[in-house]
């Protein structure tokens, strides 16, 4: 095969696949959660041992198919309300958390509304399961007492509610701390020893965007390895033995648990279409601590660091980790979102530079040898072996590389994937305000002004770009890319479309700067020629 044509077979390949990776979350949008009256029935995955049907004692901690079947009603009597500046929490009689409010102004809805964050017909955190089917049954039906006061500030300090549940057979004392940031502490006692699950609940419902999203469950192990259990990919018999933290979360926003100390017995179940549901496994005195709330990460990492790993990138969380991190610093210092990923992208250009100079260089150098390139094509066009060989003699005596193109754009996509994913995905970014008419760099742009200038950027930076496509599929492809490129970016969160847009107006600048570096270059070249 020609090397040029599999240069530009590949960077056609690279702006499909990129296409492909944006347009996904349009064309396949994520399902929203049901809305029913009736509670979600859990369902426990059929890979469970039947001698476990009756009875969570085993070593791997798994809770057993009849507590993991029960589905009980939902309760709407509250007991506790906990108050702060930032949230305000209410438990139920079942001494669950049956719901989290979040006061600032950023996390209010259209309607003016505060947030609320967990599902109103979903599994809630502090949810309580006994092994015992019948100690099960008798609980759901069992209401809590709240020993203290019904409502409880913790603006200033942290406060203990204590919650009891007077059994048939156990006595169940629930001790929660809860403390101004959204952790909680969480000390459980039976009076009689009797194998029981605890939850965060069914992940926060907060987010109903169509963007192409990771949603569902995360585990960081013992080992300190981290897996993800994406909405729909939970088998319903995952266990982890000591993990650190167990996390159930959407978009911005978690409830988990964690213990970096004695570690946790986490059970994955299996519920609706394959979402994961997290337990952990208790028995007597159980003790742990969890946060609910948005995923911001100078919150976590007040309370502990490694609960930054909580917060969920994707596919590229090993380059949107750094990447955020810088930006979080850049913004530390300039004390505004838009203005830091303005620098971080330049900070990235000037970074790959040296890298896309050569790509560049090369990418002017085969558009002059392309007259040559069609002569030995015409000439040994029925010997591709021989046309490869001379084809490449000819790139060696000119100094050309003919993958040299591809080396811009191939840096730029784990780049703009890895960014994708923390423009998208950063809470920090919810109602953080640029300039003028962009309030919310975590929506789209009320005017797609951004937009049109990002697709008109594209527009003539592929003008001015040297090109020798001999295709003409290819070339209208890559005519139009700037064009589909704007109907998806209109309604992408404007803190991308600003790193997309300063990305080509600095790859125009770049791109002037090599054209009139090549010029020079071939002149001075011409002028020793003409010396000898």
């Amino acid at each position: 095969m020609e090397q040029p044509d599999l240069q530009k077979r590949l960077l056609l390949a690279l702006v499909l696949s990129f296409i492909v990776f944006i347009g996904y979350s349009y064309l396949f949008p994520p399902q929203a959660p049901v809305k029913t009256e009736q509670t979600q029935t859990l369902q426990s995955s059929p890979k469970t041992p039947a001698d476990q049907k009756n009875s969570a004692e085993s070593a791997s901690s798994e809770i057993s198919n009849e507590a993991a079947k029960y589905a009980p009603q939902n309760s709407s009597t509250v007991i506790a309300t906990i108050k702060s500046d930032d949230f305000i929490i209410t438990v139920d009689e079942l001494g669950r958390l049956a719901q989290m409010e979040l006061l600032k102004a950023k996390y209010r809805t259209e309607d003016g509304e505060n947030l609320k964050i967990l599902g109103s017909n979903q599994v809630k955190p502090l949810e309580l399961r006994f092994s015992d089917t019948k100690i099960n049954e008798e609980a759901f039906a069992t209401p809590y007492v709240n020993e203290g006061a019904a409502e409880i500030d913790v603006t200033e300090a942290a406060q203990t509610l204590t919650l009891v549940q007077r059994l048939s057979t156990v006595t169940v004392t629930k001790k929660i701390t809860f403390k101004p940031s959204g952790e909680y502490k969480v000390d459980i006692s039976t009076s009689a020893a009797t194998p029981y699950f605890i939850t965060p609940g069914y992940r926060p419902v907060a987010d109903q965007t169509i963007y192409m999203l990771v949603r569902g469950a995360l585990i960081k192990g013992a080992d300190d390895i981290i897996t993800t259990i994406e909405d729909g990919d939970a088998e319903g018999h995952e266990t982890f033995k000591n993990a650190k933290i167990a996390s159930a979360f959407d978009r911005y926003y978690a409830s988990f648990f964690y213990d970096f100390e004695k570690g946790l017995n986490v059970s994955v179940l299996q519920v609706a279409k394959g979402d994961p549901l997290i337990f952990i496994k208790g028995e007597g005195d159980t003790s742990f601590r969890g946060y609910i709330g948005a995923k911001e990460y100078k919150v976590l990492d007040a309370i502990h660091p490694e609960l930054t790993d909580a917060i969920e990138f994707g596919w590229f969380t090993f380059l949107a980790t750094p990447f955020f991190k810088v930006l979080l610093w850049i913004n530390d210092y300039v004390g505004n979102w838009g203005w830091a990923i303005i620098i971080f992208t330049i900070l990235i250009k000037f970074i790959l530079f040296p890298l896309s100079y050569k790509g560049m260089m090369s990418m002017q150098k085969l558009k002059d040898l392309a007259p040559k390139m069609k002569e030995l094509k015409e000439k040994y066009g029925k010997d591709p072996a021989k046309m490869n060989a001379q084809m490449m003699e000819l790139y060696k005596k000119h100094g050309a590389n003919p993958m040299g193109g591809c080396l811009p754009l191939l840096l730029q996509i784990p780049v703009f994937f890895a960014l994708y994913r923390v423009l998208l995905n950063a809470d920090e970014l919810q109602g953080a305000e640029w300039i003028f008419w962009i309030n919310d760099l975590a929506v789209m742009d009320p005017y797609f002004i951004l937009p049109i200038l990002m697709g008109v950027s594209m527009w003539y930076q592929q003008k001015i770009t040297p090109a020798n496509f001999t295709d003409p599929m290819q070339e209208k492809i890559f005519k139009w890319f700037p064009v589909i490129m704007t109907v998806f970016f209109v309604y992408f969160p404007s803190g991308l479309v600003l790193y997309w847009l300063v990305n080509n107006i600095f790859t125009i600048g770049q791109q002037y700067y090599i054209n009139h570096a090549y010029a020079k270059q071939k002149e001075m070249a011409k002028e020793a020629h003409n010396k000898k």
